[in-house]
């Protein structure tokens, strides 16, 4: 297994990995544009897990740097982070993570994040075995839809 960047040629089996999360997709032109755009910014990674044998992708990451306002530095986030679900368990994650992490570090990141649906109880378990800390009961998270019209 490899790692690397994502190419917009990977729009395809992105939205396969992220229908397997539970968010379809607009079709393959709109991911190829949105790897393209995350590409193209310099705060931001995706970081495919390739399978060398067949090229077939057995997972992503897309990470965000923020600076921080209050702090010196800055928080890598975790935004997307999906492994096929009939390879989980092989340190597929583990990898992908690493790799978000080693991009973070060499950004000026002290700091990562990451959220994650409740009722996702494995992933919490991935996380936390990985040394990031439960926030749960400490902070909230707040949404709010905009009006894009």
């Amino acid at each position: 297994m490899k790692i690397r960047p994502a190419h917009t040629a990977d729009a395809a089996a992105a939205n396969e990995l992220l229908r397997q999360l539970g968010y379809p997709q607009d079709g393959t032109a709109a991911t190829a544009r949105r790897i393209q755009n995350w590409s193209d910014d310099s705060a931001g990674a995706v970081y495919v897990a390739e399978d060398e044998a067949g090229g077939e992708l057995l997972g992503l990451i897309a990470v965000h740097i923020c600076p921080f306002f209050q702090l010196s530095g800055s928080s890598g986030r975790i935004v997307a982070l999906v492994v096929s679900d009939r390879l989980r368990g092989q340190g597929i994650g583990r990898r992908l993570v690493e790799a978000a992490e080693s991009f973070a570090t060499r950004h000026g990141c002290i700091r990562m994040e990451v959220t994650s649906r409740d009722q996702r109880v494995d992933a919490h378990a991935f996380y936390q075995g990985r040394g990031y800390v439960d926030q749960r009961g400490t902070a909230s998270r707040f949404l709010r839809d905009l009006d894009v019209s």
